[in-house]
Parts: C-alpha cells; sequence; structure tokens
C-alpha cells in the first residue's frame, strides 16, 4: 500500500509526469524560469533534484501511496535514504500495533539505478551488506538497472571487472533478471515475478533493463565521438514505442489509427499542462504585482 522510490537524475521528470501523479504543470513551470505557486520550493532548485509525493489507484481498485524520494546529491546517495524512510514507515505502523511481518509486507522500497552507477559506486554494495540485517532490514528492495551500456563516456569493458553491472549483488545472493529493454510485455512478466518473490521471500531482487540512450549524457555530450559504432545502430533504432505499437497492430490488438489517437492525446494532455503552468506563472505574477502596488501605497500613506 506504500511504495517509496529513489533514483538519480536521468528519467526523473519522466517518473515525476507518469508514475507519481499529474505533475506536469510543476515542471513544465520550472522550465518557463518560475516556480508554480503550490511548490514554491522549486525556486532556484535543479529541476530533477525534486521529490514528490502522491497516490494511484491499481487495477484492483485498492490505493497506492507513492513517495519520490528528492536526491540533491550524486547517484546513488539516495539508496540507504529510502531504505530509512521505508524503514521508519514499517516502524511507525509496528507501533500502532501491525506485527513486523505485516508491515514488511505492505511497505515497499524501489530503487533505479544506472549500471555504471550500480557497479562502480560503494555505496550500492554497502546498501545491499544491510538489506538482511535486523536492525536495517526493509524486507526486500525491487532494485531496477536501467542499464544504457555506458557510463558517461564509458564502456563496460573499461568500467568495471565482471561481466555484468549486476555481478556485484550475487553476494547477497538475490535472484537476479536479465530484460531485453525492446519487449515490454517481458518486462512486465518479469516485474510480476519480483515483487511476487520480494512479498513472499522477503529479499531483494534486482532487474536489470538492457537497453540504451539515445541522446549523450548532458547538453554537451555528443556519444558518436566516442562510441561512434554503438551510436550508429542505436540512430537506427526505432525506438521502442515504434516496435512495441507495430508489433500490436501487426497482431490486431489495436489499429494504427488508434495508436496515433493515444500518441495525439498524450500530447494534448502536454500542451494543456504547458498552457496552465504560463497561465499560472501570469496569475502569479498579477498577484505579486497587486501586493507590491498594496505595500508601496500603505508605505506612502504611512
Amino acid at each position: 500500500e506504500d511504495i517509496t522510490l529513489g533514483m538519480a537524475h536521468r528519467g526523473r521528470l519522466n517518473v515525476l509526469a507518469n508514475v507519481i501523479g499529474h505533475f506536469c504543470e510543476r515542471i513544465f513551470a520550472s522550465f518557463e524560469g518560475s516556480a508554480h505557486p503550490s511548490f514554491p520550493a522549486d525556486e532556484g532548485d535543479v529541476k530533477y533534484h525534486q521529490g514528490a509525493v502522491g497516490e494511484r489507484e491499481s487495477a484492483s481498485g485498492r490505493t497506492v501511496r507513492l513517495t519520490l524520494s528528492p536526491n540533491p546529491s550524486h547517484l546513488e546517495a539516495v539508496d540507504p535514504v529510502v531504505e530509512g524512510m521505508v524503514r521508519a514507515k514499517q516502524d511507525a505502523m509496528r507501533a500502532q500495533g501491525s506485527p513486523r511481518e505485516e508491515t514488511i509486507d505492505r511497505a515497499l522500497p524501489v530503487l533505479l539505478h544506472g549500471d555504471a552507477a550500480f557497479a562502480g559506486q560503494g555505496i550500492v554494495m554497502e546498501t545491499l551488506n544491510l538489506a538482511e540485517l535486523k536492525g536495517y532490514r526493509t524486507g526486500g528492495t525491487i532494485h531496477i538497472i536501467i542499464n544504457n551500456q555506458i557510463g558517461f563516456t564509458t564502456s563496460p569493458e573499461a568500467g568495471r571487472s565482471t561481466i555484468y553491472s549486476t555481478d556485484v549483488a550475487r553476494m547477497t545472493q538475490l535472484p537476479i533478471f536479465h530484460i531485453n529493454g525492446d519487449d515490454p510485455e517481458a518486462a512486465y512478466r518479469v516485474l510480476q515475478i519480483a515483487l511476487d518473490y520480494r512479498q513472499e521471500f522477503n529479499k531483494d531482487v534486482v532487474l536489470d533493463l538492457i537497453g540504451f540512450r539515445r541522446l549523450g549524457h548532458n547538453e554537451t555530450d555528443e556519444p558518436s565521438y566516442t562510441q561512434p559504432l554503438m551510436y550508429a545502430r542505436v540512430k537506427a533504432h526505432p525506438g521502442v514505442r515504434t516496435r512495441y505499437a507495430k508489433r500490436l497492430i501487426e497482431e490486431g490488438v489495436v489499429t494504427e489509427e488508434e495508436v496515433n489517437n493515444l500518441i495525439n492525446e498524450r500530447v494534448r494532455r502536454y500542451e494543456n499542462a504547458l498552457a496552465n503552468a504560463r497561465a499560472s506563472e501570469l496569475r502569479a505574477e498579477t498577484d505579486y504585482n497587486k501586493a507590491l502596488a498594496d505595500l508601496q501605497r500603505a508605505t506612502s500613506t504611512t
């Protein structure tokens, strides 16, 4: 009933907008150079450092609370923070009279990692090492590695001594699944297995979602300079959405028109959110100017 997520920066805006809740207006407002009236603390901080809290309804009608931890630090520093947040929630449930094993099943930590960071940062191994200790355990964490097969500009063979980025997790004998990122249905099935395993055995599970990063690490990085062969293949790849849509059309699940309608509807939602963000910015500016004028009148009268 309660899921706490931790992640680095890449993909955070996507998670805020499409997983945690309706935060598109907040995101667009920050890109317009202002803070959304409902999130004044956003002002002055990096857009993808922020966290959020939301709720989603499951297919069975149950409400699930979602928390994305803020992460203003570097990559994997958020891992033990999330574990501490979940342990505190479980302890609070226990203080209200729930048995320990029940509270473990009610609150779940989920950590999203990069492949290079998972293999290269010691805090990952430290967090894994605490997973089974009585004073720290949270009943199993779902680790999802967004495996881009590159770390900034470093190829895997130059960044680690193991075959897989997940090999460091073998020290706790947890199950590791390697998933083809081009197959959303396979990813969904494996995630179901991982959740069932975690709830049954209360141990960590690692999902290694193997894909690619289409663009560079940041605005100044052109990946073709350092990985020309890899990025020739990346540029030729049509993308997961295109491939999956084509598969569903061929199987008769949806028509091409229905696919286009889904895409257009999503674009329309984003356009509306952008328009509302700009309108909120204008309202905030009007309120500020009115308050400033009132203050000036009061001062001049005094």
